[in-house]
């Protein structure tokens, strides 16, 4: 892995912790993006808009009002905007967008860190997918048991059937019989 010493010292665990799902996508806010980048927030945004045409809406989108109160009850945050220093609505970028990020800002640091978040984006999906196996695994070991388990039931049943009590049979006397 080609990294610079810098960039080295950031855990996957951190990048993992700000990826976010926003309208069925995986994608990081641009705040979190400058931070990883080394830059300010603003740089950030103003570098994409200098480039729209990059940055199509499947690479980066902003999110609206639900979107960002969703946002601040998953990171527990309570305060208004004003009080998160938030002015505008956050951007959020896609695995593409962040790639692309790297295309317009230029630095080093930005296509190390891009490559960073984009292996860390691969290894959720992986680790997306091997979950999905997994649970389809479960279920059909489920759906056995449960088709097991009432042949089970029926078993027990007749067996118990053996060990029942016999009721008293009243045995009628044998021979000619006279009322």
């Amino acid at each position: 892995m080609i990294m610079g010493k810098k960039l080295a010292i950031i855990p996957v665990e951190v990048v993992e912790n700000k990826i976010y799902i926003f309208r069925g996508v995986k994608v990081m806010i641009d705040r979190d993006l400058a931070e990883l980048y080394q830059v300010e927030t603003r740089a950030l945004i103003q570098a994409v808009k200098r480039n729209k045409n990059r940055f199509p809406s499947d690479f980066m989108f902003q999110l609206n009002a639900t979107e960002l109160e969703n946002w601040r009850s998953q990171i527990v945050i309570s305060n208004s905007s004003l009080k998160m220093g938030l002015r505008k609505k956050p951007y959020v970028f896609t695995e593409h967008g962040v790639t692309m990020l790297a295309s317009v800002l230029k630095s080093k640091r930005a296509v190390d860190t891009s490559i960073l978040i984009v292996r860390t984006f691969i290894k959720l999906r992986e680790i997306l997918q091997s979950h999905k196996d997994i649970l389809k695994e479960i279920e059909e070991i489920k759906r056995d048991q449960k088709k097991h388990g009432g042949q089970i039931t029926e078993i027990i049943k007749v067996i118990n059937k053996f060990f029942e009590q016999p009721k008293e049979i009243k045995k009628e006397k044998i021979g000619f019989k006279t009322e």
